[in-house]
C-alpha cells in the first residue's frame, strides 16, 4: 500500500501543555496520522497519553479531528502511520477485537447503537457478540440497567424513548461488555437541559477512563479533569479545564 505524503510537521500554533503524565497510561498514541480515502488528512501527528481513571474532554471546531481520533482508537479509521496502545496492547489486525472489548464507543446518534426490538436485547447484543455465555450476559445486562437506573426500559423499543432515555440505553450497551475505557462522541447531542444534567451525574459516578469529544464546553468543565484542544488534526493545547477560559487560545482554535 502506498502511503500518501504526510503533511508538514511544523505547526503555526505551538501546543500549550500543562499535563503531567500519569503512572500508568491506559491509552497511548504515538505519532498518529490518519487520512480518508479522498486523501483528506484527519489526524496529523498526534502524541497523547491518558492515565487510568482520567476523564479527558477532546475539544475542537468542526473538522478538527475529534471524531476521527476516537474512530482511530477503536480501529474504525485505520491510521496511516503511528502506534495506538490500550492497556499495553497495540492495535492491529489481530488485536482489534480485544481492543474493542476494552474500549467502548458511544456514538453521537444513539440510533446507531439501538436497533433491536427491545432495549434488553440491545444491551445484551455486545455480550453475545463477544461470545459471552447467556447466563453471564443476562447478569451483565441486569447489573448495567440497575446501575444506570433504566431497568424500566428493559422491555421497551428505542422507537418509543426520549433523547435522554436513548442516550442512557446506548451507554448501557457499551458498559455491558465491561470496558476499561469509555469514549463519547458529542454526548450531549439530542439532550435537553434535564437530560444533560442526568448524563453529567451519570458520568461523574463512573470510575472508567473516559474520552469525551464535544463542542459543549460547559459540559466538559463539569465532567472532565483535563482538556485536549484540537486544531486541524493536531493538539493545540493539553491541560486543566481552565484552558477553556483562555479566550485568546479559543479564538486561535476557532472556538468561542
Amino acid at each position: 500500500m502506498t502511503i500518501p505524503t504526510l503533511p508538514p510537521t511544523p505547526y503555526p500554533l505551538p501546543p500549550t501543555t500543562y499535563h503531567l503524565p500519569p503512572d500508568f497510561n491506559v491509552i497511548k498514541l504515538q505519532n498518529l496520522f490518519a487520512d480518508y480515502p479522498d486523501k483528506t488528512w484527519a489526524i496529523k501527528g498526534i502524541d497523547l497519553t491518558v492515565g487510568e481513571g482520567e476523564s479527558v474532554a477532546v475539544i475542537g471546531e468542526n473538522g478538527a479531528g475529534k471524531t476521527s481520533l476516537l474512530h482511530c482508537i477503536v480501529g474504525i479509521l485505520e491510521p496511516s502511520r503511528g502506534i495506538i496502545e490500550v492497556d499495553g496492547i497495540q492495535l492491529g489486525a489481530k488485536t482489534a477485537n480485544e481492543i474493542r472489548k476494552r474500549v467502548g464507543l458511544v456514538f453521537q446518534n444513539p440510533d446507531d447503537q439501538l436497533f433491536m426490538p427491545y432495549i434488553y436485547d440491545d444491551v445484551a447484543f455486545g455480550c453475545r457478540n463477544f461470545g459471552m455465555e447467556e447466563g453471564e450476559a443476562k447478569a451483565r445486562v441486569e447489573e448495567v440497567l440497575c446501575q444506570l437506573s433504566i431497568g424500566h426500559l428493559r422491555d421497551r423499543s428505542s422507537l418509543k424513548l426520549s433523547g435522554g432515555e436513548k442516550r442512557m440505553a446506548a451507554i448501557a450497551t457499551v458498559l455491558a461488555i465491561g470496558p476499561s475505557v469509555l469514549m463519547f462522541d458529542e454526548p450531549t447531542a439530542f439532550l435537553d437541559p434535564k437530560g444533560k444534567r442526568h448524563l453529567a451525574e451519570t458520568l461523574k459516578a463512573l470510575s472508567h477512563t473516559m474520552l469525551l469529544a464535544t463542542h459543549d464546553m460547559e459540559f466538559a468543565l463539569e465532567t472532565c479533569g483535563r482538556v485536549v484542544i484540537l486544531k486541524d488534526g493536531r493538539i493545540a493545547a493539553d491541560g486543566p479545564p481552565s484552558l477553556l477560559r483562555d479566550n485568546a487560545l479559543l479564538e486561535r482554535c476557532g472556538l468561542r
